[in-house]
């Protein structure tokens, strides 16, 4: 404390702290917003980069920063690490969007002719739909298979209409996407230039004990990792799996159920089975017999099996956490955060169930210490 500070009264220096606090959490604030447009590309640089950090600095652990060889070389493994990444990024996304949309319209079209091109088929089968509402209101719901039609017919023209609006607006942010990239591309590279360097500069900015930062970071990055690795990554392959054998046995919309797969991974005990037993049954009772048990038993192996092996052989009990847990958080994050939720709600889950941990020791709360 200096000179001046001690000549003052204790209540003045009481104020110009809680003054002092003020100004930086407003300037914490103003920070927060000045930051928020580009929150994404910081956000999944990062997470690329904490995600490859290991495999780049086994790379370059032999390098010599000092000498000008050794800077020109650890700025050449950042630039091809970056690169890398960004291309594996994009190539399959482009693939995956383009194909998405065309299949979602072939769906849309199919069953648009197939309500024109087979009407007595359908015509019975909501005869029957519309028996099954009325029984199941008393009497109190009436409505007749024309009604239903319609509604189905107005349904999906709405969707058709609804995809063109959509992948038109895809195109419209295009600009705004390609400017997210490149700034994830310039992150990235600095980042694995400058990692740790950058790390230590915003951990010294963090205002509680240096072991609780250790925890934290640690925590943080066995988090991103095995979230990536046990979940994400999991999802992917399975996703990957399931466009393969649903293209392979010729399922129309292959590439959109396999989309729906990467998201219900996620749900427990149900997952994948949600889409490929009702494939199945579909096909076996269109009449091909053995097609369907095959594709049901295919399924069975490569998607459940993939899950029950790869998820534990990757998280390994690292993230000890309720799968019901994870789900709610995805997808908590997902209505919360957009598509950064993805990651961000396990992991502020997880960040907030340590600090908890952290909080309860050092109170001595629930410990055999604690005094009754």
């Amino acid at each position: 404390m200096s000179d001046i500070q001690s000549q003052q009264p204790s209540g003045q220096r009481h104020i110009q702290s809680y003054i002092f606090g003020a100004i930086l959490v407003l300037l914490f604030l103003a920070m927060l917003r000045l930051f928020a447009p580009i929150f994404t590309a910081l956000l999944w640089s990062t997470l690329l980069y904490i995600l490859l950090s290991p495999l780049h600095r086994l790379l370059i652990r032999n390098l010599n920063f000092e000498t000008m060889k050794g800077k020109i070389l650890r700025n050449i493994w950042a630039a091809v690490f970056t690169l890398g990444t960004i291309v594996i990024i994009l190539f399959p996304l482009s693939f995956i969007i383009s194909v998405f949309f065309r299949q979602i319209m072939e769906i849309v079209r199919y069953a648009r002719d197939l309500l024109n091109e087979k009407p007595e088929y359908m015509q019975d089968l909501f005869e029957k739909l519309s028996g099954i509402i009325r029984d199941a209101s008393a009497g109190q719901i009436y409505i007749t298979a024309d009604d239903i039609s319609h509604q189905i017919i107005n349904f999906l023209t709405a969707q058709q209409q609804r995809i063109l609006y959509f992948g038109g607006s895809i195109l419209k942010y295009l600009g705004g996407f390609s400017i997210n990239i490149l700034l994830m591309a310039f992150t990235m590279f600095f980042l694995f230039v400058d990692g740790p360097y950058l790390a230590r500069i915003f951990l010294r900015t963090i205002p509680i004990k240096n072991e609780y930062i250790s925890t934290l970071t640690g925590k943080f990055l066995d988090i991103t990792r095995n979230l990536f690795l046990g979940y994400i990554i999991v999802a992917a392959l399975q996703s990957l799996l399931a466009y393969i054998i649903f293209t392979i046995f010729g399922v129309k919309g292959s590439l959109v159920l396999a989309v729906l797969c990467f998201f219900l991974v996620f749900i427990p005990m149900f997952g994948t089975t949600v889409i490929w037993i009702p494939l199945g049954i579909f096909r076996i009772a269109g009449g091909d017999v053995g097609g369907g048990i095959l594709f049901l038993i295919v399924s069975a192996v490569f998607l459940s099996g993939t899950d029950n092996f790869l998820r534990p052989f990757f998280l390994k009990d690292r993230i000890h956490l309720h799968p019901l847990i994870i789900l709610f958080s995805i997808f908590g994050g997902l209505a919360t955060f957009g598509f950064n939720g993805f990651v961000l709600g396990p992991v502020l889950v997880i960040f907030f169930l340590t600090v908890l941990d952290l909080f309860l020791t050092e109170h001595k709360i629930g410990s055999p210490e604690q005094k009754l």
